[in-house]
């Protein structure tokens, strides 16, 4: 998916720059960039994240970044910051951003006029396209929104310009953008969690399509928030970082009270209950509260050096990752019924190997909680995920088995109960290998992360939308 982080002081800013990108690392594995301005110049540096990791990319780069203001960017797509020269002034820009109809806007800006010199993947990249729209307004508001009516998908940004740096979150709010403040500076970011450890103080959520003008010393609204909001459900469910908090939603409580839901509905018995890590541990602490059983360590994750196998474009390489970044615990497992939970099943290449090896190392029963209901649809919004295909999604692979190309029935498939749901279930485990299997509820997710239901976006689960 991707996330940002921008910062504006009365003092240098590199060091507060460096680790408030830093932070939002979780969110994308593929190319890294920062830039600041000082004396009128822009000082850009991006390099390549997937062989190593952003710290280690920077780290020795960070007395090159003079300045004030600056703003940075951990991407699963292109290579960001883009710096522009308009009409506007000079600006760098970073999004976090899913462009459906690139090709559409690509062909309109072509047939202007304007040019592309920023090749990303042998097509054009979308930061520069984006960057072009923006100056197609005569304010930066004005062409942000261009933006933002023009794209179809998802797109927050943050401007870096001359003046300060100007914030703007999705048209519909499906990823956030929060600021924060400290004694002579603010800062904005996609994860709250980068505000603590840098004295950032959480001082504003920015609302869907609110566009916000950042300087040292305060912050102005540029444009008011729409009344229509989609944030993503998969914040709470998979990427969002457990401290972090989201429309005044922490992370780690909506899973914990995800957790508790799975355990009402349940009657296996089970010896303990394990999470699968790092994003399993919150569902899996509040089932065992719930449940009233053990909570155990099962499954270890080995943080050094193994990141999220979410993001990996490569099968093969998917699934190394999916086996070497957890150790199981053979002395927990050995004869014990254990109920896991985890986040969600995307294709199943990592859970059918993690039940493998459970079951080689001594575990009697395997039941697999899921966090959120079956992934039937690949998502439209944001790149969360290296699916590109429902046809990847082990659910849809599974009713395309039962119904064939007819899927006149997904709607029923995608419903908790009924007959064709029940199938889809019970076919799924029997491929993992598992004891018993069970998802949550679309109801109970979005009563967890307790937000309205027509704001949070539960597309990937049903297809649902409500503009």
């Amino acid at each position: 998916m991707g996330g940002f982080f921008g910062t504006i002081s009365k003092s240098p800013c590199a060091i507060d720059l460096f680790y408030g990108t830093d932070y939002n690392s979780h969110l994308g594995t593929k190319k890294g960039g920062l830039v600041t301005f000082h004396n009128g110049l822009f000082n850009r540096s991006i390099h390549n994240l997937e062989n190593s990791y952003f710290r280690t990319r920077f780290e020795s780069e960070l007395d090159k970044f003079k300045g004030n203001s600056g703003i940075g960017i951990i991407s699963d797509t292109d290579p960001q910051p883009i710096f522009i020269n308009s009409h506007l002034g000079k600006y760098a820009v970073v999004t976090v951003a899913k462009v459906n109809n690139l090709l559409e806007l690509e062909k309109e800006l072509l047939e202007k006029g304007k040019h592309f010199s920023e090749m990303s993947s042998g097509g054009i990249n979308q930061t520069e396209l984006i960057s072009l729209l923006i100056s197609e307004g005569n304010t930066f508001a004005e062409g942000v929104e261009i933006v933002q009516n023009k794209i179809k998908g998802s797109c927050s940004m943050l401007i870096l310009t001359e003046e300060g740096i100007i914030a703007a979150r999705d048209k519909y709010g499906r990823t956030p953008l929060l600021i924060g403040k400290k004694d002579g500076a603010f800062a904005a970011s996609s994860e709250p969690c980068s505000f603590p450890n840098l004295d950032f103080e959480l001082h504003y959520n920015l609302g869907p399509g609110e566009i916000m003008h950042l300087t040292a010393d305060k912050i102005t609204q540029l444009r008011a928030p729409g009344k229509k909001m989609q944030v993503c459900s998969f914040l709470w469910v998979y990427y969002g970082y457990p401290v972090s908090e989201y429309e005044g939603v922490n992370v780690d409580s909506a899973r914990y009270a995800s957790g508790m839901a799975m355990a009402r509905r349940d009657n296996v018995d089970a010896d303990f209950a394990s999470g699968i890590p790092d994003s399993g541990i919150g569902m899996a602490l509040g089932y065992a509260e719930q449940k009233n059983i053990p909570y155990r360590r099962a499954i270890v994750k080995y943080t050094p050096t193994w990141p999220r196998s979410f993001t990996p474009s490569n099968q093969e390489v998917r699934s190394l990752v999916a086996r070497m970044k957890l150790i199981p615990n053979k002395h927990l497992l050995r004869g014990k019924r254990v109920v896991f939970c985890d986040d969600s099943i995307v294709r199943g290449t990592q859970l059918r190997d993690n039940a493998n090896i459970l079951y080689s190392y001594g575990a009697k029963e395997v039941h697999m909680r899921i966090g959120c209901p079956p992934i039937l649809h690949a998502c439209p919004f944001l790149g969360f995920s290296a699916s590109k295909s429902a046809l990847e999604l082990i659910a849809r692979r599974i009713v395309k088995e039962l119904e064939g190309d007819d899927e006149k029935n997904l709607d029923k498939y995608s419903t908790t109960g009924t007959d064709e749901y029940n199938k889809m279930v019970e076919c799924i485990r029997e491929k993992l290998n598992i004891t018993t299997l069970r998802f949550n509820t679309v109801e109970d997710l979005i009563e967890s992360i307790g937000l309205p239901a027509e704001c949070v976006c539960t597309h990937c689960y049903n297809a649902k939308s409500y503009f």
